[in-house]
């Protein structure tokens, strides 16, 4: 949405074609730029295709997929390592390699990673997010510095709590665990938060939209935490 108030062409994407119509058609109304959706499972090498074949020279590429269930590690199998590496880490890493190289020759591209706030300070009960959004931010940690001097950032965004349905199936998680009412589970993490509540969506397309612009060209190899202050450390 905050891409496409300010004129960008949008190419969305997501599994469920109903619910990704829905979502283009909200976006469509604050647009000033062209809104297409494809719908296809992004983590599959037939999905990229698809989405890559809509915008085939994309200037910016904002990576993202959805997180693997919380859980404790003891009952995890490879199977579910492999498909939390293939979502979390590899897909992007593909989809940076499909598309960095044109962005250098145009002189101008911003890739960014969501991530998550986990990669400074980790979640225990989300193992397989903490380890491959570490295992991408390490990645791209060593190919930022190559492509900057061609005019392409890449920078990772690490949201806290916003106050989303992957936030809310969370607090159902540990709500059931400790035997308590989502209600009550919920707002205490909203107390637990320095600003007494959750992360807006918007607030973060905002910060999005700014790393995508041209005014942000001087940020380059940065993870950037939007928590309202939940991370304890100075750095």
């Amino acid at each position: 949405m905050s891409l496409a108030r300010e004129g960008v062409n949008v190419v969305m994407n997501g599994r469920d074609a109903d619910t990704l119509e829905t979502a283009v058609l909200e976006v469509r109304q604050a647009a000033l730029g062209e809104i297409t959706g494809v719908a296809c499972d992004v983590t599959t090498e037939s999905g990229r295709g698809q989405l890559l074949a809509a915008c085939d020279a994309p200037d910016i590429l904002v990576n993202n997929a959805g997180g693997p269930p919380p859980g404790d590690f003891r009952e995890w199998d490879l199977a579910q390592w492999n498909q939390a590496l293939n979502a979390n880490m590899l897909t992007a890493i593909m989809l940076i390699k499909a598309t960095v190289d044109g962005m250098m020759e145009r002189n101008f591209g911003r890739i960014i990673n969501i991530t998550s706030g986990s990669v400074k300070a980790p979640i225990a009960t989300l193992g397989l997010s903490n380890g491959t959004r570490a295992g991408l931010t390490g990645f791209v940690a060593g190919i930022a510095r190559q492509v900057s001097v061609k005019g392409v950032t890449i920078n990772g965004i690490l949201p806290g709590p916003f106050n989303t349905d992957r936030l809310r199936s969370g607090i159902q998680f540990r709500s059931e665990k400790a035997g308590v009412s989502f209600e009550s589970e919920f707002e205490k993490g909203e107390r637990a938060n320095p600003s007494g509540r959750y992360g807006r969506p918007e607030e973060f397309g905002e910060l999005c939209a700014y790393l995508c612009s041209v005014q942000a060209s001087y940020i380059n190899a940065q993870n950037i935490l939007i928590d309202g202050g939940a991370y304890p450390g100075t750095l």
